[in-house]
């Protein structure tokens, strides 16, 4: 059997949502691992004033090409755009591109979706499956069509507790739908949302389910595969340790910890945190291209691409490395203008989370918005505490949760593969070492999120230490004024006080006592 790079050499591969943070990865990995594939035909949108040409020509630039561009400077000679709009009719593909497709594309990775929680349902039931619906349309012209493979995601079936690699029946009749909402005001499709989602947290979760129902549906005239990732979060290995490129998921909670924004949150933990690198995703999903194009199973295989039944880790491993990895790692390695020192805690206590919300969060952006109003700046640390606590808010459901996902297909591929691409398109996470890997995604957001040289870390040391400073001196005039409004004027708080301290000296007279008896 042809190996991996084998397959996918000579071959016309369709990508759609390839300027995405998963579309990238995939992109780059294919012209690395795969480097005789032919032509990539990625499907592009204009957007904030750029062409389809411009966003492609600026994607290539991004660091994450570098090895690409090492091996072979030429590899954007292999890259094709196409003009195309999710939410217009047959995607606005023009007929000269759709001939063109027709005739040469052997296998499609659809990647596009939106991936907001909170995205009204009428706009994500048109990218995540009305969109989808029109891509199979097209596929189904295709006349070297082999492999149809689809990123839908773990949280799908987050109304389960238990999530086997099937397609599960749809909340609700995908067309029906559509054609119910298709005449309704956006205010009245608005206010039916949360009784159509059900259990389901958010339109993101409930569309997908939708749109691997519509996949599923094609199954008999395709060969058809579905990949379902988690928490998708930086690279794992490649094309480089620590590789991410957006403020999502994790990457946000971690920045908003080493900027010394976020103090708190609140997750279950005994719950699984289950993030996947997204190198795991893409490898995997590479694989199942070319096992599905090869063997053309007679239904379409799902894929739980997790790491909880694999190699779990926490929340409340989270709650450890977070002030310890997490916080070690942003200490040595500081991100530039941090508003305090990185220091954070993860708690399953709601009522310690409030408490520690409106004194560490809410207290402080208020002290600081006045200072700048006083100095005639515009205020923003309530703003930016605002959205973050949204965002906080919206992960929660996925923090305060546990499910478990099979994973027998996955494991299924993987003893399909040779022992080289087993090496090369790893996507075994028993091998993941998660301090490590944290490690890692933390230098990642400071190098590739937040474009920080890595050569001023002397100078953001320097502003850490300010930042200390500042604050030993306002809790030492913190404590003058309590003692000046409190202590010093009743001689009740006076006794209290004294008693205090004398216990706090008798413990140390015993301390060294019991230390000198011991040697």
């Amino acid at each position: 059997m042809a190996s991996i790079a084998d397959y996918y050499a000579g071959k016309n591969v369709l990508i759609t949502g390839a300027t995405g943070f998963m579309g990238k990865v995939l992109v780059e990995k294919l012209l690395r691992s795969c480097p005789e594939v032919r032509t990539l035909y990625l499907l592009v949108r204009p957007k904030a004033g750029q062409s389809m040409q411009e966003r492609v020509s600026d994607m290539m630039k991004c660091k994450l090409f570098d090895r690409v561009r090492e091996d072979n400077p030429d590899f954007h000679q292999k890259i094709v755009p196409i003009s195309s709009e999710l939410t217009q009719p047959a995607l606005a593909i023009s007929p000269e591109d759709v001939e063109r497709l027709t005739s040469c594309v052997n296998i499609i990775f659809h990647c596009a979706a939106t991936i907001r929680f909170d995205e009204p349902l009428k706009h994500a039931l048109q990218l995540n499956v009305i969109a989808t619906q029109q891509l199979l349309s097209l596929a189904q012209q295709m006349h070297h069509l082999q492999a149809f493979i689809h990123i839908s995601t773990a949280y799908a079936n987050c109304n389960r507790r238990h999530i086997d690699e099937i397609i599960y029946p749809p909340p609700v009749e995908p067309k029906k739908l559509i054609d119910s909402l298709e005449w309704m005001e956006d205010s009245i499709v608005r206010d039916i949302t949360p009784r159509l989602i059900g259990e389901r947290p958010n339109t993101y979760t409930y569309t997908k389910a939708l749109a691997e129902c519509v996949v599923q549906r094609e199954s008999s005239k395709l060969s058809i595969g579905i990949i379902r990732p988690s928490i998708v979060g930086a690279s794992w290995q490649e094309p480089f340790p620590g590789w991410i490129d957006n403020f999502n998921g994790p990457s946000g909670v971690f920045i908003a910890a080493g900027k010394g924004i976020l103090r708190t949150m609140r997750a279950n933990n005994d719950a699984v945190a289950d993030l996947i690198p997204v190198d795991v995703v893409i490898n995997l999903t590479l694989a199942a291209g070319w096992y599905t194009a090869v063997h053309r199973p007679k239904a379409a295989l799902v894929y739980n691409c997790t790491t909880g039944g694999i190699n779990p880790f926490h929340w409340g491993e989270i709650g450890r490395y977070l002030p310890h990895h997490v916080m070690s790692s942003f200490k040595r390695n500081p991100l530039e203008q941090a508003f305090r020192r990185p220091n954070a805690n993860i708690t399953s206590n709601y009522l310690m989370n409030q408490y520690w919300v409106l004194v560490s969060h809410k207290f402080p952006a208020l002290i600081y918005d006045l200072y700048l109003r006083l100095s005639g700046q515009k205020p923003q640390m309530m703003r930016i505490f605002n959205r973050l606590h949204k965002a906080i808010g919206l992960l929660e459901y996925f923090s305060s949760q546990d499910w478990e996902w099979n994973s027998e297909n996955m494991n299924m591929l993987m003893s399909h593969l040779s022992p080289e691409d087993r090496k090369t398109f790893n996507f075994d996470v028993r091998q993941l070492n998660w301090p490590e890997y944290i490690e890692n995604y933390c230098i990642g957001t400071k190098k590739y999120v937040l474009n920080e040289d890595m050569s001023d870390i002397p100078a953001a040391r320097q502003h850490l230490r300010k930042l200390r400073n500042i604050r030993y001196t306002f809790n030492t005039l913190l404590l003058v004024f309590i003692w000046r409004v409190f202590i010093a004027r009743s001689q009740m708080a006076r006794n209290i006080w004294y008693f205090v301290v004398s216990l706090c000296f008798k413990f140390l007279s015993y301390f060294r006592a019991s230390s000198t008896l011991t040697n």
